[in-house]
């Protein structure tokens, strides 16, 4: 098969389309014929070798996907209501940029009713990460409001439509004007640049000095303290990458005052059945969002993987350079065919 590795790490002209031996199904798997994969920012970080796989998981890049089961597991296919030749997405832990690539039968959900497979391969990563941690660890609720950093990411976009369906206000933060004004179309009720304008000192502006209730962080460092200053009673954080650091200082006071909770999770190296738990809910609560067009995925752009007009042969370097640029609003797909 043809996939994309990393040839050493480094800037994204690393990355190199490759010939590889097919990859072996295991007991619980499904083979996937992959149409689309997604770029995600932990892809980057591998290739910068500053994030590597978790113990068994390919070198390939890429955590989600999708295209058609050409095999697999006979049992457990049947079992979870599969069968060859189904149009699934699925979240992987590694070896999504290629042609074929293995998940675990439990990882994977049917394509939404409508979707192409650029559409669906923008979905699992991020709405997998977003319901775990603002649904089941932040236990975001109707009537509450969620603050979201990087409201034009992969994650942001997810978060802002999920909790606009589940009864929330939100307030996005994001790092220009016409990004502002995207995560308002979105759904979003305010954003704030946080170029021009401090998130803390808005977010008790709008909220009248009440706070958020819940708070989804992807940059910690400094942010912490800010975060803890801008909560309301009661309110929770919720870290899921480091972006600005991995040490906080903040007012423990507050903590104790306000009765704040900070959790954080990461998704990748956790176990198929976590993973499978988070698929169901989805399945159960995010698709039929999906599919009757409440929630809609956001492709910003779509490169080619296999690309004879590439130094490398294929547009992934490319996608990354454009991740790394933060120009892009919502998510940046890798396509085979």
């Amino acid at each position: 098969m043809k996939a994309i590795e990393i040839a050493s790490f480094g800037p994204p002209d690393v990355l190199r389309l490759t010939d590889r031996a097919d990859p072996v199904v295991g007991a619980g798997d499904v083979l996937i014929r992959v149409a689309a994969s997604g770029i995600n920012r932990p892809d980057v970080l591998q290739r910068a070798g500053k994030y590597p796989p978790p113990a068994g998981a390919s070198d390939i890049p890429g955590l989600e996907v999708a295209g058609v089961i050409v095999g697999g597991d006979a049992q457990a296919m049947q079992v979870a209501g599969f069968q060859t030749g189904d149009r699934v997405c699925a979240l992987v832990t590694g070896g999504g940029y290629a042609e074929l690539c293995v998940a675990p039968v439990g990882q994977c959900l049917p394509v939404p009713q409508g979707l192409s497979d650029v559409q669906a391969a923008s979905l699992p990563e991020t709405f997998f990460t977003v319901w775990s941690n603002v649904v089941d660890r932040a236990a975001l609720r109707s009537g509450e409001t969620l603050l979201v950093h990087g409201g034009t990411s992969g994650i942001g976009v997810a978060a802002i439509q999920l909790a606009k369906a589940l009864g929330a206000s939100v307030i996005a933060t994001a790092g220009s004007a016409d990004k502002c004004a995207a995560c308002v179309a979105l759904g979003a009720d305010h954003a704030i640049n946080y170029k021009t304008q401090d998130f803390q000192t808005e977010v008790l502006r709008l909220t009248q000095n009440r706070g958020v209730d819940v708070v989804l962080d992807m940059v910690a460092g400094a942010y912490i303290a800010k975060e803890v200053q801008c909560l309301a009673e009661d309110g929770r954080i919720v870290i899921i990458a480091v972006q600005g650091g991995v040490h906080s200082e903040f007012n423990a006071g507050l903590v104790l005052r306000k009765r704040l909770t900070i959790t954080g999770s990461t998704l990748r190296a956790r176990a198929v059945a976590f993973k499978q738990a988070i698929a169901q809910a989805c399945l159960q609560h995010v698709w039929p969002l999906l599919e009757s067009g409440r929630i809609k995925p956001v492709v910003y752009r779509v490169f080619a993987a296999v690309d004879g007009n590439h130094p490398s042969g294929s547009g992934a370097a490319e996608a990354h350079a454009l991740m790394e640029s933060n120009q892009h609003v919502g998510k940046i797909i890798l396509t085979w065919r």
